[in-house]
């Protein structure tokens, strides 16, 4: 029996690839499937099921695409209703792989059809459970993203997440393993932990929402607190995974289709497309097409892509690194964004050697940005989350979290320079692409951001711990 996790940091998301006796199953795939048929071949083996814990939100499974190449059933649990083809299991519903057993565990509460396959090994015994968004490392689903799909509220949701992880999950054996759909980062849960796989028996010790004396109520309270307003995106996802998609094949081919920089301005102009820039935020900050937006390759992208462009139908042309052009397609392909028209040929350096127009960020050193505050009041915006400024900030610096820099355009000045900065330099390129986007210009970008101010003469609030907040 060979077990592997699959995990995609940029999304904080983990696939499964479970093979016995020839025959595989993959549990929760990412859009693009060829790794697993690849990994399957290796094995000599075929792939057979297609297990989907959930209707995920937060990316485009590859189940559709994977079905149509492999043939395999894709198995869902009670209540799901998908347009397309599937198995959709009882509970307590087995599924023969080789000589193991899996099992649907259903365990709604995150949403209403949300599914634990409990896999049994060999010789009958619990060994492990894929448990999606049922329960993380350290935490448990949000039960808020499925109450807009019918009449139950998140308290109703979040009870009966509480039978689920009661009924389901607490009365296996400790030594089960648990491997969950998402880690650290993810927006599906609020305090995930950084690893990926844990046994039970320690999720029992230190996982709040699996304390032994804990009562529903206090359950629905704790889950239900501090819940941040989903991305945008979320129900977007849903309706493709639940409704079906384009080949992933044709998205890429569509994608990387290469531009002249004269071809790409008139398909920007013709097409209404966002210009995405995702090189270096430095290469960004030395020149960039006129209102384009930087979201980069190095760090969260396809989360950000999600939450600050939202609409999975608008039209993208890309600025990429040589060579990085698939990746990126790839990598927007996984949360809905299909329509990529292509990428500029040559990219930035062709822009520029074609003697067309482009743009620059002012920028500045956190040393500099010390001697300026010395003699001025100058306006600083720090675009962290509201729990990093809490934690620790530039004196009369405002928070503008970047996630909902949209309902802050009011606050910036328009006739004199502001200070923008992160934690180091990722969030706050992205700031200033966006307001230069809608004509904001006089903005300086603090380069690498309150980690390089920390280190600076320039006043910081006494430290909190994020963990008192």
């Amino acid at each position: 029996m060979k077990i592997e996790q699959i995990y995609t940091g940029c999304l904080a998301q983990g696939a499964y690839y479970i093979e016995n006796g020839g025959e595989v199953a993959i549990i929760d795939p990412l859009r693009e499937v060829k790794p697993y048929i690849d990994r399957a071949k290796a094995d000599n083996a075929g792939i057979t099921y297609i297990f989907e814990t959930h209707f995920h939100a937060d990316f485009v499974s590859g189940h559709v695409t994977l079905a149509k190449e492999t043939g395999a059933s894709i198995i869902y649990g009670p209540n799901a209703a998908p347009s397309f083809d599937a198995v959709i299991a009882e509970d307590g519903q087995e599924f023969k792989l080789g000589n193991i057993t899996i099992v649907a565990l259903h365990t709604p509460g995150h949403t209403m059809e949300s599914t634990t396959y409990l896999l049994r090994d060999e010789d009958g015994k619990d060994h492990a459970i894929f448990s999606g968004d049922t329960l993380f490392l350290g935490d448990v689903g949000r039960p808020d993203l499925a109450q807009k799909m019918g009449v139950l509220t998140q308290e109703d949701l979040a009870g009966l997440l509480y039978d689920s992880l009661r009924e389901k999950i607490m009365p296996l054996a400790d030594d089960v393993i648990v491997y969950p759909a998402h880690g650290a980062g993810s927006a599906c849960g609020k305090n995930m932990m950084k690893e990926t796989v844990d046994t039970l028996g320690n999720q029992k010790k230190m996982n709040y929402a699996l304390r032994a004396d804990m009562t529903k109520d206090e359950f629905v309270k704790e889950v239900t607190d501090g819940l941040l307003p989903p991305p945008q995106y979320f129900p977007l996802n849903v309706k493709m995974n639940k409704e079906g998609y384009d080949d992933f094949n044709e998205v890429l081919e569509r994608g990387t289709r290469s531009l002249s920089p004269d071809a790409f301005e008139a398909a920007a102009n013709e097409t209404g497309a966002v210009v995405l820039d995702v090189r270096h935020q430095n290469d960004f900050a030395k020149g960039h097409v006129p209102r384009s937006i930087f979201i980069g390759l190095n760090g969260d992208f396809a989360p950000w892509v999600g939450a600050l462009i939202a609409n999975v139908e608008q039209p993208i042309l890309l600025v990429a690194p040589k060579g990085s052009e698939e990746e990126a397609v790839t990598r927007l392909s996984r949360v809905g964004f299909d329509n990529t028209l292509g990428y500029l040929e040559g990219g930035f350096k062709a822009w520029k050697e074609a003697a067309m127009e482009y743009d620059t960020v002012s920028q500045t050193s956190a040393e500099a940005l010390g001697e300026v505050l010395e003699g001025d009041d100058a306006p600083i915006f720090d675009v962290r989350k509201k729990s990093e400024f809490q934690s620790e900030h530039v004196h009369a610096a405002k928070n503008t979290p970047l996630d909902l820099l949209n309902d802050h355009l009011a606050d910036f000045p328009e006739n004199r320079p502001f200070f923008v900065h992160c934690a180091g330099g990722y969030r706050s390129m992205i700031a200033a692409s966006i307001l230069k986007s809608r004509g904001i210009h006089n903005l300086i970008e603090v380069i690498g951001g309150f980690g390089a101010i920390r280190k600076s003469k320039v006043p910081v609030s006494e430290y909190v711990s994020s963990t008192t907040l």
